[in-house]
């Protein structure tokens, strides 16, 4: 139920800043036949990646409680962790020695699709099913989905980084916060287009961070929002390149200056 309400909660802030990007996109939707029924279609690849996300964890679960696999299937899901999850320690071992083995290369995307719970695993798609919807209807499917993996990619060196220790990341947070990255940028610009305070773009992204800080701090948990904040920041400035038009305005800037 706190997922449903969850989803409701994002998806209504998202109907709410709806109309804003509706004249950013309009080019790109100007062909688009229009939607009249009440409630807009899932864009597929999203829905797609949130059936992965669920897919895996369901296994996880069902063998957890002894459903499938035997004995055996209630070690399966710290075999996937170990298997798929990111490791700092393995980062800075591949960094020192310049060596880069694929089984350990597949970490920095992999850890995305393996969860430590049925509950994580289900709001990380929540977040990807609410964000996903709208960066999608602005950005495309190939944009999009570039999003999520360059987040996914970033929030786990950005651990690595400052974080680092044995503790395994894992969890679609990061690839999910960088789609709240690409959905500030769209409201970010349209604000200034309209003249407005740019600075009520990053609301969201402003509650959710203080949520998790203040979690932190009360309860001493992980340090996984570190990696949450590598994936918002990637996913912000990879919209710049990737949004609709954004690379030709990169492009003519630097021309500009070149002149």
């Amino acid at each position: 139920m706190a997922a449903v309400i969850g989803i409701l909660r994002l998806d209504f802030k998202a109907c709410i800043a709806y109309p804003l990007l509706k004249g950013n996109v309009k080019d790109r939707t100007m062909n688009t036949p229009p939607h009249n029924g009440p409630i807009n279609p899932m864009p597929p690849y999203i829905v797609a990646l949130f059936l992965v996300l669920v897919g895996i964890e369901a296994v996880l679960s069902l063998a957890d409680r002894g459903i499938i696999g035997g004995a055996m299937g209630v070690g399966w899901r710290m075999s996937a962790l170990e298997e798929y999850g990111f490791s700092p320690r393995v980062f800075w071992w591949m960094f020192e020695n310049g060596i880069f083995p694929p089984e350990h290369l597949k970490r920095f995307v992999s850890y995305a699709f393996v969860h430590g719970t049925f509950t994580h695993a289900l709001f990380a798609g929540v977040f990807v099913l609410a964000l996903g919807k709208m960066v999608g209807e602005a950005f495309g499917a190939i944009a999009t989905l570039a999003v999520f993996l360059v987040a996914t990619v970033c929030g786990a060196v950005i651990y690595a980084v400052f974080v680092g220790g044995d503790r395994l990341l894992f969890g679609a947070y990061p690839g999910a916060y960088g789609l709240i990255g690409a959905f500030t940028y769209v409201l970010w610009l349209r604000l200034g287009q309209m003249g407005e305070a740019q600075v009520r773009a990053f609301s969201l992204i402003g509650m959710l961070l203080g949520i998790q800080l203040v979690f932190a701090v009360l309860f001493s948990g992980p340090k996984d929002w570190v990696a949450d904040i590598g994936g918002f920041v990637a996913g912000f400035l990879l919209s710049f390149a990737v949004s609709p038009g954004g690379w030709t305005k990169i492009l003519n800037k630097l021309r500009q200056r070149s002149d």
